[in-house]
């Protein structure tokens, strides 16, 4: 089990390590298109806890862009594209919808936006990441969130 997950987590995982990597590829409307992304294996960098841009920075913006508008370098490599998001709080009436993205961070959620399992559950790699124990894990989910609610879109 803990293989399996951090071979998922490496898979997404390209970081500050610049492993995507994208060529010219066939024509496609006379424009010339990139090869696929290829998304170099590396392992789970670790945060700062107390830190929520860090770990987004570290975790999310491969896939889900440095402004969280899911543009990162693998997003290309998804099965379907990163949500943006800057856009929770807007596609949930003005609120922004904590307990559910805390849910998804963790694992515990069954959204159709994350049924393929191509975003990696963080609940259990923070728990690898340290022996402090729940409270450790829940302080990484908690800045997280707070990170991501603070790039909502105004």
């Amino acid at each position: 089990m803990q293989r399996r997950l951090t071979q998922l987590v490496l898979l997404v995982l390209i970081a500050a390590s610049g492993g995507v990597l994208a060529g010219k590829g066939p024509v496609q409307d006379g424009a010339v298109a990139a090869s696929p992304v290829q998304v170099k294996k590396i392992p789970a960098p670790y945060t700062a806890p107390s830190s929520g841009r860090a770990m987004y920075l570290a975790y999310c913006a491969s896939c889900h862009g440095k402004d969280g508008k899911g543009d990162g370098p693998a997003a290309s490599a998804m099965k379907s594209f990163p949500g943006d998001l800057t856009e929770l709080a807007a596609r949930n009436r003005g609120t922004f919808p904590e307990s559910h993205v805390i849910q998804i961070i963790q694992g515990d959620s069954n959204s159709l936006s994350h049924g393929s399992k191509d975003m990696p559950v963080w609940g259990p790699v923070f728990r690898a990441m340290g022996t402090q124990g729940g409270s450790m894990v829940q302080l990484r989910i908690r800045n997280l969130t707070r990170y991501i609610a603070s790039v909502q879109r105004k």
